[in-house]
């Protein structure tokens, strides 16, 4: 009787399909995988520690640079903690605007992960049209804030400034291209026999199973499971919206693609309500010792931007207690720890970061199947280093 042997094969860190920082070990007979173990912290950055050494409003672009795809995402959860734990309501204009770009981004990353995806699995094109669309958001982006990436316009008490005169315009035009485009993807690739050999029945985990292993977001309602945090505790006015949560039933690859094509759509209709529905007014809080109070608007503008420069290069200090505050983001349930000692410094930051999570079942997917579902499974999973690492 012949005897056999498995291999142990490391792929990545410096892999295109594990984004260049994440390695596994794979224990293989032959092309099928028997044990895969990922291992992580080759982007370290230790950002929660750096955090608990900085004012308030010093840690929020630190936010950003975690999930580097999805930075709007990440300003908006800490704000709300910290807002949670000042006690201080946002004004609706703030609100409303915080949803509209949070659904941009939502839209922008799922662009991200749409082309690099394919591109793994060998659909080259998918790449260079999803970055077409992308770079209509980010130039939103640098019309609000400056930056085309790292904007840090979400603040704490509501936003940086008020919107150009042009945003309703450029936004406008958004929905009114993107649905066309987003049949241009299906029509590339839903129907498509290759894709579908590459994807359905690919790395199928349970719901079950998905519950189990602490999945969210389109990874876990990939699954079967309806639940959305925008739904199921609302936050920033989303009980306001009219949308659904799109849910697949198999668990697959191509479940998982399936839901992410209707989010994006669904995202559009939010954005779509939010610009209609924009309310005037304020777009910062009026909290003492943070913002001002109120004036003729061209002095409140002048006086709110001087008590950010303010809070900036003097902080605030929040009352002692501690705070959980968590929402949808394009990759699922992002939360974050918060403690306060009293002083303009946080004592206690933790994040608690979806790519890490449903990083974990990673494992489970590919285990008996072929290597070259490993990269089909990853990127269903669609997981930011960033995010993982922190």
């Amino acid at each position: 009787m012949a005897k056999t042997e498995t291999m142990t094969l490391n792929m990545g860190p410096q892999h295109p399909s594990t984004h260049g920082v994440l390695r596994l070990i794979l224990e293989l007979d032959g092309e099928r995988v028997v044990k895969c173990t990922p291992v992580m912290g080759y982007l370290h950055t230790g950002i929660e520690k750096n955090a608990e050494d900085k004012k308030y409003m010093h840690v929020l672009p630190m936010t950003d640079r975690m999930d580097y795809l999805a930075p709007m995402t990440n300003n908006l959860v800490f704000c709300l903690a910290v807002e949670k734990l000042l006690n201080i309501e946002i004004p609706p204009k703030a609100q409303w605007l915080r949803v509209l770009l949070n659904e941009l981004t939502r839209i922008g990353s799922h662009c991200v992960w749409l082309g690099t995806h394919a591109l793994d699995i060998g659909a080259m094109s998918m790449f260079l049209y999803t970055f077409r669309e992308r770079e209509r958001i980010l130039e939103i982006y640098e019309m609000v804030s400056g930056q085309r990436m790292m904007s840090s316009y979400f603040r704490i008490g509501g936003v940086m400034e008020d919107v150009p005169p042009d945003f309703e315009e450029k936004v406008r035009a958004i929905l009114r291209d993107f649905p066309a485009r987003f049949d241009e993807y299906e029509a590339l690739l839903t129907k498509n026999k290759i894709w579908q050999n590459r994807t359905k029945g690919v790395a199928v985990i349970s719901g079950e199973d998905a519950v189990n292993c602490g999945l969210s977001g389109p990874t876990l309602r990939g699954s079967g499971v309806d639940w959305d945090i925008r739904k199921s505790n609302p936050y920033s006015g989303y009980e306001k919206f009219d949308f659904n949560v799109p849910v697949g039933q198999n668990g697959d690859v191509f479940d998982r693609y399936v839901v992410r094509m209707a989010e994006m759509r669904e995202s559009l209709k939010i954005v779509r309500q939010a610009l209609e529905g924009l309310p005037e007014g304020a777009w910062m809080a009026r909290v003492p010792g943070v913002t001002p109070p109120p004036k003729e608007e061209v002095l409140f503008k002048m006086e709110a931007l001087i008590f950010q420069f303010k809070i900036y290069t003097e902080g605030f200090s929040p009352p002692v207690g501690e705070v959980y505050f968590a929402i949808e983001s394009p990759r699922g349930e992002l939360g974050y720890y918060v403690r306060s000692d009293g002083t303009p410094k946080p004592y206690r930051i933790h994040f608690r970061t979806p790519s890490f999570c449903n990083l974990s079942a990673l494992s489970r997917m590919v285990e008996g199947r072929l290597i070259a579902d490993v990269v089909a499974a990853i990127g269903s999973i669609d997981i930011v280093l960033g995010d993982v690492d922190r």
